[in-house]
């Protein structure tokens, strides 16, 4: 029976919980994730708990936060004049923007308070900070 292993084409669903138990993301309700084992499309962490698995078989994993996408960093919280928004913009909180000095150095960045005259944009990733628990079942291995 093929395991998977370095260079395989795998197909599986997921389930990624945080540690209060709140979904983040699952394939359950769509297709199932395919990815190239050691193909560096997925976290390091993810792929090295796939690894050796076989078609059928399910596992629980965990990924402390410095192994997903890192600890939150305040530094990367910043506050800024509205007016420095673009016009045709209506700031919420939760919207998530681009900005960057040129398209190649894009950062996205989520708004996540807003008065009358400032916004406050972090471009720490959504899960920063969070320990990610997935369930993985193994569909296909060619």
């Amino acid at each position: 029976m093929a395991n998977v292993q370095e260079g395989s084409q795998v197909q599986v669903h997921y389930t990624g919980t945080l540690e209060d138990g709140t979904v983040f993301d699952s394939s359950r309700e769509r297709e199932p994730l395919e990815f190239v084992q050691g193909g560096g499309m997925l976290l390091p962490a993810f792929e090295t708990a796939a690894e050796g698995m076989v078609v059928g078989e399910t596992k629980t994993f965990k990924i402390p936060a410095a192994e997903a996408y890192g600890e939150y960093n305040q530094e990367l919280v910043v506050q800024v004049p509205i007016e420095q928004l673009p016009e045709d913009i209506e700031p919420i909180v939760g919207m998530q923007l681009q900005v960057g000095k040129s398209d190649e150095e894009m950062t996205v960045v989520t708004i996540t308070e807003v008065s009358e005259t400032q916004v406050l944009l972090d471009a720490n990733h959504p899960l920063a900070g969070e320990e990610l628990t997935f369930e993985i079942e193994i569909l296909a291995i060619q």
